[in-house]
């Protein structure tokens, strides 16, 4: 009995490692959007240039890519509104010639370059689930602190860092560390005082037509 109760333990624990991977590796394919190849990082003198600052209150603004087939969440990302605004866009994919990128924080993010940003990810295949709350200038410093020293970000760790972001600021304590887009996202709706707005559009499904689309777009206008 002994012997089978060992070899009993052993086989649970081996469907569990099992499961454990699939899972994994079904999230890293869930999450494909989340592992885009590394862009190189800007100098001080270029984000000096572009540092953009919103009038509008201070706030950090959530977006959560998702699958209009599924249901599932495919990205995650932060706006954060502080002394300037940036984008902290783990293992994004986005890129424009003038919106500069260090460690995963895209900085310069003008209105235009904002919609650029929401337009290349939403598609025929996934739209885009924009969620923002105020806070003090105090509680979007430290936001920006974070993101702007967090390093770059793995592939498929794009939820996983941006909540742990998030729990580290006062107020936001009740976001759990998770994986998964979605979730982060129903975390985000339950704090008081959350906006959202769903953002679609039907064309290309193709992400990278998407991208040089608005690409061109911020180059004709200069990012303004």
């Amino acid at each position: 009995m002994a012997g089978s109760d060992r070899l009993g333990r052993l086989g649970a624990r081996s469907v569990a490692g099992l499961t454990r991977t699939t899972a994994a590796v079904l999230l890293c394919g869930a999450l494909v959007a989340c592992a885009a190849p590394q862009q190189p990082n800007a100098d001080d003198a270029t984000l000096q240039r572009v540092a953009y600052r919103h009038d509008g209150p201070p706030s950090l603004t959530l977006y959560t890519m998702i699958n209009n087939r599924t249901g599932q969440g495919a990205h995650t990302s932060l706006m954060v509104n502080a002394s300037e605004r940036v984008i902290f866009d783990p293992a994004g994919s986005f890129y424009a010639d003038v919106v500069p990128e260090r460690d995963d924080v895209l900085y310069g993010i003008t209105p235009a370059v904002e919609r650029a940003y929401r337009g290349s990810h939403a598609r025929s295949t996934h739209h885009v689930v924009v969620q923002t709350v105020e806070v003090s200038p105090e509680q979007a410093q430290l936001a920006y602190q974070l993101v702007t020293r967090n390093g770059r970000v793995a592939g498929a760790f794009c939820s996983n860092a941006t909540s742990s972001v998030l729990a580290q600021i006062p107020g936001f304590e009740s976001i759990e560390t998770t994986f998964y887009p979605g979730k982060l996202s129903e975390q985000f709706a339950a704090l008081p005082g959350v906006s959202t707005q769903v953002y679609r559009e039907n064309d290309s499904a193709d992400l990278k037509e998407g991208l040089e689309k608005n690409n061109a777009l911020l180059n004709a206008g200069a990012g303004s």
